[in-house]
């Protein structure tokens, strides 16, 4: 019975026909479902963002900082161990039915002598675990795109070109990272600043992705990364 109810709430929420593995344990999907009741409970009762009308789930030990900076979109799941920072020009928007792993960090502003731009994500959108968004030259993420675990982004560089001044003072610059929709960045793959992603691309697991454009449909991968094929229906 909890299997087929939970079959037809999980439908209903992600609006598509979902159907769980029936080698699942019952046992293990009333002690998730549980856990999920506490996340929806935990997330309408804090941070302050019950003014958003939206529902969300939030996992244990999660910091939220900046909260009227932050968006919510309907059914947002904010795993265990994260840590949100908003401050920012234009805050942080998460759009409709992202998922964030745990122990991922996003923080928009690296210094307060000038803040950052912030972070958009689309819908749908899938943030692995022990991701590090650094969003401060601004990111955007488009619907549906995925990301594996241990994925970092980093959108500003330190100014480094006079040897007569420490690097520490001598300020970023900032282009910012674009990335499109339907995505797929590979585990433990790190993008730098003045990244634009057009739809549809893949990253291979490790590669560094530097400033550039990436088109659609490409397949990268290495470091740094490189084109390798595009994807077709074959």
């Amino acid at each position: 019975m909890i299997r087929s109810f939970l079959d037809n709430a999980i439908t209903k929420i992600k609006k598509q026909e979902f159907v769980l593995d029936k080698e699942i344990p019952i046992k293990y999907l009333f002690n998730l479902s549980f856990e999920k009741f506490l996340m929806l409970v935990r997330g309408f009762f804090n941070w302050n963002l019950l003014h958003k009308g939206r529902f969300f789930l939030i996992g244990k030990r999660c910091v939220l900082k900046c909260v009227s900076k932050i968006s919510v979109g309907n059914g947002v799941l904010i795993e265990r161990n994260c840590y949100i920072d908003g401050l920012s020009m234009n805050g942080i928007i998460l759009g409709d039915y992202t998922s964030i792993g745990m122990n991922t960090t996003i923080i928009c502003s690296g210094t307060f002598k000038n803040i950052g731009k912030g972070l958009k994500v689309g819908h749908g959108v899938g943030l692995g675990t022990h991701g590090f968004f650094g969003c401060a030259g601004g990111v955007e993420i488009g619907n549906n795109t995925i990301f594996g675990n241990f994925v970092s982004l980093h959108s500003e560089n330190h100014n480094f070109s006079n040897t007569n001044e420490l690097i520490k003072n001598q300020g970023v610059n900032r282009k910012g990272i674009v990335i499109g929709e339907n995505c797929w960045i590979g585990s433990k793959a790190t993008i730098l600043d003045g990244v634009i992603m057009e739809n549809g691309v893949i990253i291979a697991a490790g590669a560094v992705v530097k400033e550039g454009v990436y088109k659609e449909n490409g397949i990268y991968g290495g470091v740094p990364a490189k084109f390798l094929k595009t994807r077709n229906n074959d």
